[in-house]
């Protein structure tokens, strides 16, 4: 089944931080979070990939603080989690990406019309956080910084291999968002020729009427 595929590529991830440069960290929610996050993301996958049917590969940056950070689903706080997916969840967390998001699989029709065709990962399937001049630790792009972006390109494309595989099919991906993400994928999936096509979705122009319904625009 495609979920147990997704829960073995997350338990597997691990990035050696000493790559890192001293004043960035990595989140990874799927060792660091212990039992509560395991059972969420069982339940989740189980939920929606209890199937071997392939599906559209969705990109979006990393994990933030806020987000998948805490509840190791990417676009997913506990709000969307209790309210849209119905599950319940000790974690307490809510971040403004995911309720753009899940007002649009709403609109969709839901997440599992919009699950059973779609796969949402990461350009870089852990997050990171930051120590800035003020001494708070702040969510942290993977290009924010140069130094970061070098340190984590061969793992990124690793992963990224290993999330086409996991759909199935690596005729397109849809990266989220069409600034420094997709400049930076882009750059990396031509130079490796693993992807045969990407395409940025447009904070703006994500969603498409249709017939009084929401499409994804291609």
């Amino acid at each position: 089944m495609l979920y147990q595929k997704i829960l073995q590529f997350y338990k597997e991830l691990d990035l050696d931080e000493s790559l890192l440069d001293k004043e960035t960290k990595v989140m990874n929610p799927y060792q660091e979070n212990g039992s509560e996050v395991k059972r969420i993301l069982s339940e989740f996958y189980q939920k929606y990939y209890s199937d071997t049917k392939k599906r559209h590969l969705i990109l979006g940056i990393n994990p933030g603080r806020l987000g998948a950070g805490l509840t190791g689903i990417p676009f997913t706080d506990t709000k969307a989690l209790r309210e849209d997916c119905k599950i319940e969840t000790a974690i307490e967390t809510s971040e403004t990406s995911a309720e753009y998001v899940y007002t649009f699989i709403r609109h969709f029709g839901g997440p599992e019309k919009f699950y059973q065709r779609y796969f949402i990962g990461a350009a870089c399937p852990l997050g990171f956080t930051h120590l800035n001049k003020k001494g708070h630790w702040v969510n942290w792009n993977y290009y924010d910084s140069a130094l970061l972006y070098n340190s984590v390109k061969s793992f990124m494309i690793e992963q990224l291999k290993k999330q086409i595989e996991l759909c199935g099919s690596n005729e397109k991906a849809i990266i989220w968002g069409n600034g420094k993400n997709f400049k930076f994928l882009t750059k990396s999936i031509k130079r490796k020729s693993f992807l045969k096509n990407s395409f940025p979705w447009s904070t703006r122009a994500i969603l498409c009427s249709t017939n009084a319904r929401v499409s994804i625009c291609t």
